[in-house]
């Protein structure tokens, strides 16, 4: 498979030699001085750009007929427009906030727990992540993931970050060294308190995921989630 990259950073290098490893070509490296794109010679392309670069970066795809794996945050107020493109061109798409296989597992737990705790109103949600302190954005795209999973099956509103609201889930982001992710949920009762955690060990998994999600889309019109690339239904 001919694989294009939008984004050459940390994760472009780290999916790189994952894809290769899995027999790959990377066909192209696309970063903010390519001058030229070519389209021509991919089979999927993997954005892990900017959100000012990803909208472009996506469509442009679209309208040439490249299915497209995107981990870009921070673009998500163009995405309704992105699939108005996508489905005009008859394209491929999936969109995730984080590709690894065992944090979309996580979604799924996450979602379901919600469901067996909403109508027990002696438990209080709260959230806390942590990563590298060299990430910027607070709450993670996981976080706001988890919480929007847990909001559409209990009468929780919304989030708050750092702080607790009425009917709001608290969400707690802390940055410390060079930690990759680490993600829990706790219910909390004055008798006891329920958890579930996940915790990257490395960020080799949101890598080998999206590398997996391209690999999935192959022949495929539409647009798609993790849970129909791990079948999760």
């Amino acid at each position: 498979m001919n694989i294009a990259l939008f984004g050459y950073g940390k994760m472009g290098k780290m999916i790189e030699q994952i894809a290769q490893d899995r027999g790959h070509t990377i066909v192209a490296k696309i970063d903010v001085d390519t001058k030229e794109i070519p389209y021509d010679s991919m089979d999927v392309a993997i954005d892990f750009s900017t959100p000012e670069a990803a909208f472009d970066n996506i469509t442009g795809c679209f309208e040439n007929g490249v299915p497209v794996i995107c981990g870009t945050t921070g673009w998500l107020s163009n995405y309704e427009k992105a699939i108005d493109i996508c489905n005009k061109n008859q394209g491929g798409f999936i969109y995730a906030s984080n590709f690894s296989l065992g944090v979309n597992i996580f979604f799924e737990l996450n979602a379901h727990l919600a469901k067996m705790m909403s109508r027990l109103e002696q438990y209080n949600v709260s959230m806390e992540e942590i990563h590298h302190t060299q990430k910027l954005d607070a709450p993670s795209g996981t976080a706001i993931t988890l919480a929007e999973g847990i909001i559409a099956n209990t009468n929780y509103k919304g989030w708050k970050l750092d702080q607790t609201v009425e009917g709001t889930i608290p969400i707690t982001s802390k940055r410390e060294g060079m930690v990759p992710g680490t993600h829990s949920i706790s219910y909390d009762s004055a008798v006891d308190s329920i958890e579930i955690k996940h915790t990257a060990h490395n960020r080799e998994g949101f890598a080998l995921g999206a590398v997996i999600a391209a690999e999935w889309i192959q022949g495929k019109t539409g647009i798609f989630t993790m849970k129909d690339v791990l079948n999760l239904y």
